[in-house]
């Protein structure tokens, strides 16, 4: 992997040695003058004098220091600003200082910055004169006790409310810093939204040498506009496109926006990066563009082997938006973090859907709460002009607000006010105000649901999507289970809101976990009311091993489940109550009658025949065999369950996989699932609340 500058003054061979080396902002690049400050620093803390390697926390492997429960450090190092950037301005970047950051250069302070997700940056042309080397350091310090600061699933000292589903913190830098050549007057955020579909409304702030008047250039292919900022900086226009092309998840078309401030040999350039997409609520609809959107999401914690919550390289942030392609899903929801611009740039360029959400604290005060809402303007700066953003989220499962909304009328406050400030930052996307529980104020009614047995799972399921009901159960602790509802107030409406899932999931091994996965799933994808799931999760995290892959991406023993046909857009619904994992019904002695749905969420009808045949037991569930049993055939309309077609399932004379698949009218198979059969004993009915 090599270093994308024009500019900078290593040399090839030490490049080779830096970590993260890529032009960290895809969407918003700046890579013709740039220079990456990864790789080794000296850092001090507690003792230690010892070489780190940023970007990566000190308490991972990578870093070359691996010391949990340090609360302070201090990074060292020289740069040399490049002779060739003369008199352009000079910003020093950083993507992720976790938790409060104190900046000098040449033993003058620069700035500092508190809170552990967001990118920040100084202007320090004043400090660095090019062609002279200068020291920068950074002081940093990381509480161990990180109940009232925003730390997400960081582990704390003094324990969490949640510390069982915690990890190893993430401290000091963990993302990547930069230098960067601008103008002398130059864009310091642009703001790019399609979603009216016809055009990009562009609103730029300036900064520098004149930022009252500066005339501002916003190109987009052969279409521009020129514009000029007011006398606070910023400028507003929009560019309309003659033949606009949509971005969808299976065209995701992007549009680069070149903006250029100034005129001249110290102009600023910068291309940005946005789609025209529109997400929006209807009735109990989510649409996307107009039409209607099933989320088919899994939840992920963006935690790696050796290096946390920092990626090891960018191909493993690509990587991972292919593999939940693969798994059949169509979002991801990222949790708890902000996640690398790589990662979300990935998310633009392929068509995943995401759904984001800052980290939160875990408990609550006036302070916790001003530090949560203080990193939103910062989320919605770095990440609001990615199209893949379909959802905003913010609080989860009432954490920070002491799982009390509805007990206190502050911590709903807290939430309402929430919301409020992310709404008044952007009015472009549904926002979950407090994911999963208790609902004040919220574009979407979402709901967290754990439960070991799938005949209790379906009833509720069922009861939940009619409104017979509202509440579930939830596992708080070994011996504290609480009711939680939908809703935190009497005031919301109990209808007219859509309606999902966002984090469902069971079992102890891979076999269980991937047996729930199918059958919870289709009990989600029988009620047309519902507009999405949310698996969790997408990999294993530590010591939590709930994901569909282990903490290293590799696959695990399904059991035969192939979840991208859990996951697909047409599926297949069986009205049958599965036994256990492994054998979802006793040995069939006699022919049976099994009546089979179709879930479909295409854009038009299909007419599907229902197919099965007997295979030895473990039979790949894709396989190809002539069909035993066929169905009458039966029409599925977009988002509403068929009726049901019944299947004379054969008797079987010993253990087996009934293979079921459905095809269209011109033979091609759209769908498939799988019964195992097997002689069944009582099952041992463990379960164990995961809280996210």
């Amino acid at each position: 992997m090599s270093l994308t500058t024009t500019s900078s003054p290593l040399e090839a061979s030490v490049l080779e040695e830096i970590p993260r080396p890529e032009y960290p902002r895809p969407d918003r690049d700046r890579s013709e003058r740039w220079l990456t400050l990864n790789g080794r620093w000296d850092f001090e803390a507690d003792g230690i004098q010892a070489p780190i390697i940023v970007p990566f926390a000190w308490e991972s492997e990578a870093s070359g220091i691996r010391r949990p429960w340090l609360e302070r450090g201090r990074y060292r190092r020289s740069v040399l600003v490049p002779a060739e950037w003369g008199d352009r301005r000079v910003v020093l970047s950083f993507g992720a200082v976790h938790h409060r950051a104190v900046v000098r250069i040449d033993g003058t302070l620069v700035g500092e910055h508190v809170g552990g997700y967001e990118s920040f940056e100084f202007d320090v042309t004043e400090f660095l004169v090019p062609g002279v080397a200068s020291e920068l350091s950074v002081e940093v310090e990381a509480p161990a006790d990180k109940r009232h600061i925003v730390h997400g699933k960081q582990r704390s000292i003094p324990r969490d409310d949640y510390d069982g589903v915690s990890f190893t913190p993430t401290s000091g830098i963990w993302q990547s810093v930069w230098l960067e050549a601008r103008g002398r007057t130059y864009a310091r955020s642009v703001s790019l939204r399609g979603d009216s579909l016809t055009g990009i409304d562009v609103v730029v702030s300036v900064a520098g040498d004149a930022v009252a008047g500066a005339v501002v250039r916003a190109r987009a292919g052969e279409i521009s506009v020129e514009l000029v900022t007011d006398a606070a900086g910023r400028a507003i226009g929009r560019i309309e496109l003659a033949e606009p092309r949509l971005w969808q998840p299976h065209d995701p078309h992007l549009y680069q926006v070149e903006i250029v401030v100034g005129e001249g040999v110290t102009a600023d350039r910068v291309v940005a990066t946005t789609g025209l997409r529109r997400i929006e609520t209807r009735g109990e609809e989510l649409l996307l563009n107009g039409s209607r959107l099933y989320v088919r999401g899994v939840l992920d914690q963006g935690y790696w082997p050796d290096t946390g919550l920092t990626a090891p390289d960018a191909e493993a942030l690509r990587r991972d938006i292919a593999l939940a392609g693969q798994l059949g899903y169509n979002l991801v929801r990222k949790h708890l973090k902000f996640e690398d611009p790589i990662w979300l740039h990935e998310a633009d360029v392929t068509g995943m859907l995401v759904w984001a959400e800052p980290a939160c604290p875990s408990r609550f005060s006036d302070a916790a709460a001003a530090a949560f809402e203080a990193q939103l303007p910062a989320m919605v700066e770095r990440d609001g002009n990615h199209p893949s953003i379909v959802i905003w989220g913010l609080y989860n499962e009432e954490w920070g607000l002491d799982w009390d909304i509805p007990g206190s009328a502050a911590r709903a406050d807290a939430a309402v006010r929430a919301y409020d400030l992310l709404r008044a930052l952007d009015d472009s996307r549904p926002i979950v105000e407090n994911s999963g529980w208790a609902h004040v104020k919220s574009d979407l009614v979402d709901w967290h649901y754990y439960e070991p047995d799938i005949a209790t799972w379906k009833q509720a399921v069922a009861e939940l999507a009619s409104g017979a009901r509202e509440t579930f159960p939830v596992r708080l602790g070994p011996d504290f289970v609480v009711d939680k509802s939908f809703y935190g107030s009497d005031d919301f409406a109990r209808s007219g809101v859509p309606i999902l899932n966002s984090e469902y999931g069971e079992g102890f091994t891979s076999l269980e976990r991937a047996w729930h996965l199918r059958w919870e799933t289709q009990e989600l994808r029988r009620h047309d009311r519902y507009s999405g799931y949310v698996y969790t999760e997408f990999s294993d995290v530590e010591h939590e091993c709930a994901g569909l892959l282990t903490e290293d991406r590799r696959t695990k023993d399904w059991g035969g489940c192939v979840p991208a046909h859990v996951n697909a857009e047409t599926v297949l619904v069986l009205d049958l109550v599965p036994a256990q994992a492994g054998a979802d019904l006793g040995l069939p002695v006699a022919e049976f009658g099994l009546d089979v749905h179709v879930s479909h969420h295409g854009r038009s009808s299909v007419t599907a025949t229902v197919h099965g045949a007997w295979a030895a037991a473990g039979t790949p569930a894709g396989s190809v065999r002539a069909p035993a049993v066929s169905s009458a055939v039966v029409t599925a309309e977009p988002f509403e369950l068929s009726d049901a077609v019944t299947l004379a399932v054969p008797a079987s004379a010993g253990p087996g996989r009934f293979l079921i698949w459905a095809t269209d009218d011109a033979g091609t198979v759209i769908a498939r699932t799988f019964l195992d059969a097997a002689d069944v004993e009582a099952p041992n009915r463990r379960g164990a609340r995961a809280e996210k």
